[in-house]
């Protein structure tokens, strides 16, 4: 048992140290209510982010389609040492009576993560929240605020934190996303 744990501790330090690691399970922050999928498709743009290690260049956008009622298309680009880097996936909702709660993969062989639609007016911002519990012992989350341009006014970002503050969500190790030069596009 004790060799188990290390080795997954030595599988998971890495990912976790440019992550935003916290004690304990991840929280159940409240979700947008009557979200529509619909209404969120279309192009967002990253505003601010906890650091993330899949996340390294700049210009990151994401283009959400309907695939069907319940999926959607992903595709994620980002511009990373003058290349226009993406990547696609697929999302769902994994409960009908809950669709701010979607699940987003970009394998095949790894299962959905929690893409959770925090709060969102479908024409300007959304907050969106992922986390995943180790071993119930600490927990990785990630939080992003979008929008539908590349640039939010301050007083928009804060009211967000606010948010994710208000739902025990530590955003103090939130940076600003780079949304300067992106002449490649998805």
């Amino acid at each position: 048992m004790q060799l188990s744990f290390i080795l997954v501790f030595v599988f998971i330090l890495p990912i976790v140290r440019a992550q935003v690691p916290h004690w304990g399970p991840c929280p159940e922050p409240a979700v947008q209510p009557a979200f529509t999928l619909k209404q969120f498709m279309g192009r967002w743009f990253e505003i601010a982010k906890l650091p993330a290690q899949f996340e390294k260049g700049r210009c990151i956008e994401t283009n959400f389609s309907l695939t069907s009622e319940n999926s959607i298309r992903v595709v994620s680009s980002e511009i990373l040492k003058g290349d226009l880097r993406k990547i696609e996936g697929t999302g769902v909702i994994e409960d009908l009576k809950n669709p701010a709660k979607l699940g987003i993969s970009y394998s095949y062989v790894l299962p959905y993560t929690p893409y959770w639609i925090l709060s969102t007016d479908y024409v300007n911002s959304a907050l969106v929240y992922s986390c995943t519990d180790v071993l119930r012992l600490f927990h990785v989350d990630f939080a992003w605020i979008l929008g539908r341009t590349r640039t939010l006014p301050d007083s928009t970002i804060e009211k967000a934190k606010d948010i994710f503050a208000g739902n025990n969500i530590d955003v103090s190790r939130m940076i600003p996303s780079r949304q300067e030069g992106c002449d490649k596009t998805l």
